[in-house]
């Protein structure tokens, strides 16, 4: 007799000029950590999407068989009276409600007359709050919890509805590594309790660490199903089976050619925009030269992102002093059209909320930072921009249609292409890049260090800030090292280990000052 809880075979959902999956099977045994892995794009989130019923049934081919009973969900609701509960890697809480409040919505605790029982509610997600590891009082209000708590809410949340299949959509890209350790040691602890789980994550390091089997997925067809006890399973084996073919190095090769000095920052001073005496980056102090990439490392909230925002333009902060030198010669960089005048450029961490505009094409975002050369009396010259934005699509590799797709339709590492290519037209000659590789597959990830390497070697300056020291060190030529936003160190990426930038982003905060 099968022990699978789900089975999902032949599925194939078809989007016009688009086929997303293909004949794709999927087996997960009840009480297992099932990974997906695959590039983006590859149909991962597509699948998941069709098994909770958000695409229903009748909008693609094949059958699913949830507990032996054939399933037809024609909405998300029907998935989950059935014990199947999906968290979005962007998480749906809604921030000005309380704990409690997003966890029970849509499924208040009523008490006499059809009322919400206020203190029945408090308790029962208090006992869920106990069950993910939060002591976090059930009033308050989701805006003030950090995004590794919001989370397990998430997990709280699907816990109420009584979950058999829980779906984890990239659950600790926006993690560090601290909650990400929490997190996965949950999902064990559901395990014992027999609660399955279903994973999609690129980050290969943790589905080796939890997942018992793990389904690999590439342009949208199932390759195989590998048991991740079994020796041969290795991130190599998982790499080959997601890209097609192996990476024989994670990093691609580059010959430094570094010239003289592009940019020097010297005793950087930021202030907390509304807390204002408290400072967020203190006399912070660096230089990047031509030809060079410099990588910024730093625990969370050791300042990097308020050094880089602060910097462009005085994106972020108050009361920010300091000097900033470009080949040699002081500049005044009061907003961001100063910054980009100058030369400097910006790739935020948060590409959805600050780097893109979702409901526009590629074509619109990529001319947005560098309109100027494209008008004349104020008018854009939209052949020109058609041309430009085919350019970086064809150069870059940015897998769509064409260059009217909408961004928010795209994978995670095509958004970021048009990120790079959006800064990349400005011409910068300073390129600051705010965790490049954030939530996008291993493929993706080497073609963005292949774009960063084709700026350097045109005599470019980039600054690389990134969570995953291993990235830093495969990439950089010197690391500096941020703890409660002092500079810590400065070191050749050649002489660097993990082990020695950590020891200098853990400084403790009276060796720092």
């Amino acid at each position: 007799m099968s022990n699978n809880i789900l089975e999902m075979r032949s599925i194939t959902k078809t989007f016009p000029g688009v086929k997303a999956l293909q004949d794709v099977t999927l087996e997960v045994e009840r009480g297992e950590i099932h990974a997906i892995c695959g590039e983006n794009g590859a149909g991962k989130s597509t699948l998941m999407k069709v098994l909770s019923g958000v695409y229903p049934h009748g909008t693609y081919t094949g059958d699913i068989y949830f507990e032996g009973e054939h399933a037809k969900f024609g909405t998300i609701n029907d998935s989950e009276a059935k014990g199947i509960v999906i968290i979005h890697q962007e998480l749906a809480l809604i921030p000005y409600l309380s704990v409690a409040e997003n966890i029970f919505l849509g499924n208040e605790q009523r008490g006499r007359g059809g009322m919400i029982d206020w203190n029945h509610t408090n308790s029962e997600a208090a006992k869920l709050l106990a069950r993910v590891g939060l002591r976090e009082n059930p009033t308050t209000p989701i805006n003030q919890l950090g995004v590794g708590k919001q989370q397990l809410i998430e997990i709280a949340k699907a816990l109420s509805k009584k979950v058999k299949l829980l779906i984890l959509d990239e659950p600790t890209a926006a993690l560090n590594d601290t909650d990400s350790a929490h997190l996965l040691d949950l999902l064990r602890h559901l395990k014992g309790q027999g609660i399955t789980s279903i994973m999609i994550s690129h980050k290969l390091n943790e589905i080796a660490d939890i997942a018992d089997r793990t389904t690999i997925i590439r342009d949208g067809r199932t390759i195989e199903t590998i048991d991740m006890k079994d020796p041969a399973s290795t991130q190599d084996r998982i790499i080959k089976g997601m890209v097609g073919r192996d990476l024989e190095q994670r990093y691609p090769h580059r010959t430094p050619e570094i010239g003289e000095e592009v940019l020097r920052v010297e005793n950087w001073t930021v202030h907390h925009p509304t807390q204002h005496d408290r400072v967020v980056v203190r006399d912070a102090s660096f230089n990047v030269k031509a030809g060079e990439v410099v990588g910024i490392a730093g625990l969370m909230g050791a300042g990097r992102t308020e050094l880089a925002m602060s910097i462009f333009g005085r994106s972020y902060g108050r009361d920010i002093s300091g000097e900033i030198y470009l080949r040699g010669e002081r500049i005044q960089v009061r907003n961001v059209s100063e910054a980009i005048s100058h030369g400097l450029a910006y790739a935020t961490e948060d590409r959805k909320r600050y780097g893109l505009n979702l409901i526009e094409d590629i074509r619109r975002n990529i001319s947005s930072a560098g309109l100027g050369k494209l008008s004349k009396r104020g008018w854009v010259n939209g052949n020109e921009e058609l041309k430009i934005a085919g350019e970086y699509r064809e150069s870059l590799n940015i897998k769509a249609p064409s260059v009217l797709s909408v961004v928010g339709k795209l994978s995670g590492g095509n958004q970021q292409k048009v990120v790079l290519s959006k800064w990349l037209y400005t011409d910068p000659d300073v390129l600051i890049v705010d965790e490049p590789t954030r939530g996008i597959d291993v493929g993706a990830k080497y073609e963005i260090y292949t774009i960063i390497n084709r700026m350097v070697a045109a005599g470019k300056a980039v600054v690389v800030i990134s969570s995953e020291l291993p990235e830093l060190l495969g990439i950089c030529d010197r690391i500096y090292t941020l703890a409660f936003g002092r500079m810590t160190g400065e070191v050749p990426a050649g002489g660097a280990t993990q082990e020695s930038l950590m020891e200098l982003m853990t400084m403790e905060k009276d060796q720092v000052q």
